[in-house]
């Protein structure tokens, strides 16, 4: 009898404390499906543009095979310099490049003979930019500092003559220790552009003469078009995130509730033209609230899917989804109505 008493007692704590816990609420199925539209569009339209670079990459590397013809049957070039820097200005000729001869070369005969053999990629760059109105910018930078970049952009006013291009992202992630496949590289994390395009992302593609890296080759999306493309066009609260908790992009009122920094004016795109920001600013592992470092790792590094706020007024839950070829997530946040 006693037995029985003790067995009942437990039962009737169980169900009392099962009566008064909450169950866990259902997420709607097409939350998820919302992320996963808003992806398969970044992604189609991702992979349009790349396909459409490799054949510019393509196209290059049949130039290189040729580089003996072109230095002998070469035209006048269209170009003339000025301490490094192409003379021709944004709005006067767009069927040019801005070409520049950086200080940091380490041959400038070599560098000049590049200037010449490059030039045949001002029509397919143009061409290129008409085809893919999303892109802000093409470009080449050369192991021998030369950097040919589509449109024309103030060169003389944007960019530091002394810089080293191999020392950023959008050049070694192409080289051959970060890219042995020599492929076609999607750079994860925002950065911001030294020709003065504000916080962009890029893919690149390593130009190879024979067994020697000889250019990358790259193409620039700004993470503003990124936002207002994308981000803006669907009701809700969303961030991309990369795999290391970086926010790529984002809706203001989204990054304002997982207790980042405050931004400039409240808009996104502005702060992400700004020098002062910084992207270890803005890391879901760095929020001021313990919760969203606890939704980061959740999402980032458990692999789950959704994850529900207990301490946070403003908060809800949040859901994830992660990109394909990519360490990318898309997180919708939702508030406390």
């Amino acid at each position: 009898m006693r037995l029985f008493r003790v067995r009942f007692f437990v039962l009737a704590m169980i169900a009392l404390v099962m009566g008064c816990s909450a169950p866990e609420e259902e997420i709607p199925e097409e939350n998820f499906q919302k992320l996963e539209l808003l992806i398969k569009r970044m992604v189609q339209q991702g992979g349009a543009l790349a396909e459409d670079l490799d054949t510019v990459a393509h196209y290059y590397e049949y130039l290189l095979t040729r580089k003996d013809s072109i230095r002998e049957h070469s035209r006048p070039s269209p170009y003339r310099f000025v301490g490094g820097i192409s003379t021709n200005l944004p709005g006067q000729d767009s069927s040019l490049s801005s070409v520049i001869l950086l200080n940091s070369t380490p041959d400038r005969k070599k560098a000049e003979e590049q200037v010449v053999l490059t030039n045949f990629l001002d029509s397919v760059f143009a061409a290129f930019m008409r085809r893919n109105p999303m892109a802000v910018q093409i470009y080449s930078n050369s192991s021998m500092q030369v950097s040919r970049v589509y449109p024309t952009y103030d060169v003389r006013n944007i960019v530091d003559i002394n810089l080293d291009v191999t020392a950023f992202n959008f050049y070694y992630e192409a080289d051959f220790d970060h890219n042995p496949s020599k492929g076609l590289v999607w750079i994860p994390e925002a950065y911001v552009d030294p020709a003065g395009k504000g916080w962009i992302l890029s893919l690149v593609h390593p130009i190879y003469d024979g067994d020697e890296l000889f250019a990358v080759l790259g193409v620039d999306y700004t993470v503003s078009d990124i936002i207002q493309h994308y981000l803006d066009s669907v009701e809700g609260e969303f961030i991309l995130v990369n795999s290391k908790g970086d926010i790529v992009a984002g809706k203001a009122e989204a990054i304002e509730s997982l207790s980042m920094p405050p931004l400039k004016n409240h808009v996104y795109r502005e702060t992400v033209h700004s020098d002062y920001f910084r992207i270890s600013d803005f890391n879901l592992f760095s929020s001021k609230s313990r919760e969203v470092r606890e939704m980061a790792q959740h999402f980032l590094l458990e692999k789950k899917d959704r994850f529900e706020f207990q301490e946070e007024a403003n908060l809800h839950w949040a859901i994830c989804v992660p990109f394909v070829g990519v360490d990318w997530f898309l997180v919708e946040v939702f508030p406390n109505h």
